[in-house]
């Protein structure tokens, strides 16, 4: 026989409302008898909320809604914010939505999707899907593992549209809605399948990735609000950094591992989260860019090269990096190559302003480390030989900086002409980094030398007139950081 399926997408929310929740296989319970399930449909509290007061960047998402309603016109956008994704079995990783999601609404649940619909007189109607509080006729609030007194309540549909400023609708009613939408649309892909799916025969790959790469390049200039949540997440990430340098005894007594927690524990006491997994590279480690194993041991007369960045509640990340001597004090070589990396860090920062091109603190950095390579007698000159072959990339590796905003690698599908390519602007906000990494087993360089690897990260925002250092409460140079680490450690 033919499974019976709903009309209407009305009518499929209201199957799914009735539906009986599945029970746990291998629970205690063998299921819900008539008379729990009756007893638990009442005597709850209405607990609905009522005058609430718009979010704080809810002007802020209204304008950027308004940007894309003009880049995109006639055409329906639809923006997932994501869905669960499974860490094992039954548990799930913690959500985190969609940078263009959140970008757009301020709105961080999951399972959410920002529609915006083209209107016959000009411009878009948004609407924000979602899930409406759990059911209580079903059991879904105490029976489903996603419901109310499993994993706590979650907003009606009439507090989100005081919350939001845009009306909301349910999200188990958007799939149906947009199998049957006709005209031009675009959707962010890689959050949600449910949706993809139902759009599957209304959108292409190219089209789509124009949605995206104009959201991503949306964000290249930061607004007021983007400024100051900045500003907070270097705050809390410099209050991070001491933290640590308090507790690098009891991190020799265990392992870089310690000093992941201690910082996790600041990020979550003061935001949402880290922005990226910390590189708590001790020893040999901080050659490795990207060391999140952070399982290593920490030993005095070493360096430790810590990455870190607190990601705020509305979900703005730092990304800042300091390395700093195990013991206090840099050995003579150690404070050679530091002092190397800071001098290239200065030219770089200094190359940040207004009109100049985005490659010149690249350019700038990369030739002070270039510079002291060949004068060090580890590569052969003459510098500009070195630079155009890239032959300092041995040691150097990476690219000096990059954007930061929501994303720590920020607009990353931004075009090249627009970010690498570009000028810089007031608004704007990038990370500064040069680093230089001999690795352990690099037989070009004096042995000495093997296993250091330097880097120093601040994030500069372009003002009118230059650039501010977001991070500048942490100290930069080899003397002050000593001093620093001196009086922490009392």
């Amino acid at each position: 026989m033919a499974e019976l399926t709903p009309e209407t997408p009305e009518e499929a929310t209201e199957e799914q409302e009735q539906q009986a929740i599945a029970q746990r296989k291998n629970g205690l319970y063998p299921g819900v008898s008539d008379e729990l399930a009756e007893n638990m449909k009442s005597g709850w509290a209405d607990t609905e909320l009522h005058d609430l007061t718009p979010i704080a960047q809810a002007d802020k998402t209204a304008a950027r809604r308004a940007a894309l309603s003009a880049r995109f016109p006639g055409e329906r956008l639809v923006v997932p914010a994501g869905n669960l994704k499974t860490r094992s079995n039954d548990t799930e990783y913690a959500f985190r939505a969609s940078t263009e999601y959140a970008y757009l609404t301020g709105d961080q649940t999951q399972d959410g999707v920002l529609v915006l619909e083209p209107l016959a007189k000009g411009g878009h109607e948004a609407t924000l899907y979602l899930l409406p509080r759990s059911n209580r006729e079903n059991g879904e609030f105490w029976l489903d593992g996603q419901g109310e007194l499993w994993v706590g309540r979650r907003h009606s549909l009439a507090e989100a549209e005081q919350l939001l400023g845009l009306p909301a609708k349910d999200v188990r009613e958007l799939a149906g809605h947009l199998a049957e939408a006709t005209g031009p649309v675009r959707a962010v892909r890689g959050h949600d399948a449910g949706i993809e799916a139902a759009l599957a025969d209304k959108v292409t790959a190219e089209r789509d990735e124009e949605l995206r790469v104009f959201l991503s390049e949306a964000r290249l200039v930061k607004d007021d609000f983007e400024i100051a949540e900045l500003r907070k997440a270097c705050e809390a990430t410099a209050r991070g950094f001491e933290d640590v340098v308090k507790v690098l005894d009891k991190a020799e007594a265990t392992s870089e591992r310690y000093i992941e927690g201690t910082f996790f524990l600041r990020a979550r006491v003061e935001g949402n989260d880290i922005g990226y997994g910390s590189i708590c590279a001790a020893g040999p480690h901080a050659t490795t860019l990207h060391w999140v194993r952070n399982d290593g041991d920490v030993r005095s007369g070493e360096l430790l090269l810590l990455d870190a960045g607190v990601e705020t509640n509305e979900l703005y990340t730092a990304d800042i990096t300091r390395t700093l001597p195990i013991n206090g004090r840099y050995t003579d070589l150690q404070r050679k190559i530091y002092d190397a990396v800071y001098e290239a860090q200065e030219a770089g920062i200094a190359a940040v302003k207004p009109g100049a091109a985005y490659r010149d603190f690249h350019d700038a950095a990369q030739r002070v480390l270039a510079e002291k390579l060949v004068e060090w007698g580890l590569v052969e000159g003459p510098v500009d030989r070195v630079l155009e072959l890239g032959l300092q990339r041995r040691w150097t590796l990476h690219g000096t900086g990059h954007m930061l905003g929501m994303d720590v690698h920020d607009c990353a599908a931004a075009r090249t002409e627009t970010y690498v390519d570009t000028t810089l602007e007031p608004g704007m906000c990038l990370t500064v980094e040069p680093g230089l990494y001999f690795q352990a087993d690099d037989l070009t360089v004096p042995e000495e030398y093997r296993g250091i690897g330097v880097r120093i990260e601040d994030d500069i925002l372009v003002t009118a007139d230059g650039n501010v250092n977001l991070s500048d409460a942490l100290p930069r140079r080899s003397d002050e950081v000593e001093a620093w680490m001196a009086g922490l450690k009392g």
